[in-house]
């Protein structure tokens, strides 16, 4: 922002890199799941092995916490001067 970026583009950029690592991460815990319940099947209870409701849930819930676990950092990042962000350097 001290260069000249506006508040809405570093907090775009913030938040697609910060996504970006959450997606790659959900795919390769959904494929990991996908591929260790026939080992846990006798541990599930009242749920299918491969059920797809409980699978994009979990996913949504934690993509939804890894959202604002990016996003109230972000806002934090935005509201610091960037005077005083030079300075410090």
């Amino acid at each position: 922002m001290a260069l000249g970026a506006k508040p809405g583009d570093v907090l775009t950029m913030i938040l697609r890199q910060g996504m970006g690592l959450v997606t790659v991460g959900l795919v390769i815990g959904l494929a990991s799941a996908l591929a260790l319940t026939g080992m846990m099947k006798s541990l599930l209870f009242q749920i299918e092995p491969n059920d797809p409701i409980t699978f994009m849930g979990v996913s949504a819930v934690l993509g939804a916490a890894a959202l604002m676990a990016c996003y109230v950092p972000a806002r934090r990042a935005l509201r610091i001067d960037p005077l005083r962000s030079l300075r410090s350097e």
